[in-house]
């Protein structure tokens, strides 16, 4: 394992703003593994780099999304993601009598204010909208980007929790990816934590014992798998995921959680050539594997073990109505309707969109990697997309 960070070749230089609030986020990290005795957990420094108050990166002022951010989401490269979701969101609003929508994690709120749009022209008015948001900063740009309180008659309102009781759907699109994770270290004498320590030019790695919990959730993964994993294997794991999912399902009263996000199911997850995990980083649309470099101005992720998220979401009393691609979601979701415009588009329009769909539905870039789980409870009606094409028995 490499101790020292590399910075990747090719990876865009900050600039000094960027650089100077970089500092402030290090120096912040670098006094929690003071307190700490020399050094944290990896999930702790994640947590720190992201979500530090004011100062992480989903904390902080910085442009995430889009042309001037780091990354781009499925609603954000086309409208056509969220026109066949709120499709499938009238199907399950028809079953629920005085169902809402609740968005986690909104990002810009494009998804948001495409999706009340659609529901508008297809006269479905959900009760409300909600939005669940831990960065003051983003939920701010939502509202701009909404304009209002408002959008067809349909009250938009933004929570700083689950509500109690809910009813109607809830969207979860790429937020697992940036839930805490640790990674851990296999040898041939036993099991480590992979940590993180102050070096003589930044942020290293160390190890130490993994904890009781730690230890146990890689044991557990490991009788799925058949054995243990060869000496050296690294990887991480998301200690608090299966909580934070079943806080979700347990508010739910009736209704469908529809969880976008990409990753694989725990065999492929662990599979033996995937031996140094599924970290990834995000900087100026440069992806990468260090995440010890520029802590809070680049985004740190790592693709949802699906079998998990089934496995909470069952235990929490919600069945598995569905795990679907994404290219397999849109296709029978309805993308079909929003290409029937395409020969009164200009050349250029239609070029746009060529790309777009081919960036959501190509198995090399959106259409394989990113997948569709779908949880319900209650009498809510299964949204077709997530029927035709149904991959739970792999999970």
């Amino acid at each position: 394992m490499q101790l020292e960070p590399i910075v990747p070749v090719g990876l865009p230089v900050p600039d000094p703003d960027s650089l100077a609030h970089s500092e402030r986020v290090a120096g912040f990290i670098r006094e929690r593994i003071a307190e700490a005795g020399g050094s944290i957990g990896f999930a702790e420094y994640m947590q720190h780099a992201l979500y530090a108050p004011g100062l992480g990166y989903y904390a902080a002022g910085a442009s995430k999304f889009g042309p001037a951010g780091d990354f781009v989401t499925a609603p954000e490269i086309s409208p056509a993601f969220g026109r066949v979701l709120a499709a499938q969101c009238a199907e399950v609003l028809s079953g629920v009598m005085g169902g809402s929508i609740l968005e986690l994690g909104a990002g810009t709120g494009t998804l948001a204010a495409t999706v009340l749009a659609r529901l508008d022209e297809l006269g479905v008015r959900p009760a409300a909208y909600q939005i669940l948001e831990v960065s003051a900063d983003l939920a701010d740009r939502q509202r701009r980007r909404i304009g209002g309180s408002s959008i067809g008659r349909v009250p938009v309102a933004w929570l700083d929790r689950m509500p109690e009781s809910f009813r109607g759907v809830v969207l979860i699109n790429e937020v697992a990816d940036a839930l805490p994770v640790e990674r851990f270290l296999r040898r041939e004498n036993g099991l480590l934590q992979v940590r993180v320590a102050t070096g003589d030019a930044g942020f290293v790695y160390a190890t130490g014992p993994a904890d009781a919990r730690l230890a146990a959730a890689v044991h557990e993964i490991e009788a799925c798998v058949g054995g243990h994993l060869a000496p050296g294997y690294c990887s991480e794991v998301s200690l608090g995921f299966g909580a934070w999912l079943a806080d979700i399902v347990n508010a739910v009263q009736d209704g469908v959680i529809l969880l976008f996000d990409y990753g694989v199911s725990r065999r492929e997850y662990y599979a033996p050539d995937r031996d140094s995990g599924w970290l990834r980083c995000h900087f100026r649309h440069h992806a990468h594997e260090e995440p010890l470099i520029y802590p809070g101005i680049q985004d740190i992720t790592a693709w949802v073990d699906f079998s998990a998220a089934a496995e909470a979401a069952a235990a929490a009393g919600a069945s598995i109505a569905g795990y679907v691609t994404q290219a397999l979601f849109l296709l029978h979701g309805g993308l079909e309707n929003e290409m029937a415009r395409f020969q009164s588009l200009s050349a250029e329009e239609q070029i746009a969109l060529s790309r777009q769909i081919r960036q959501l539905m190509l198995p090399g870039e959106m259409g394989e990697r990113f997948k569709c789980l779908a949880l319900a409870k209650g009498s809510a009606p299964i949204p077709p997309a997530v029927v035709a094409g149904d991959r739970a028995h792999t999970l």
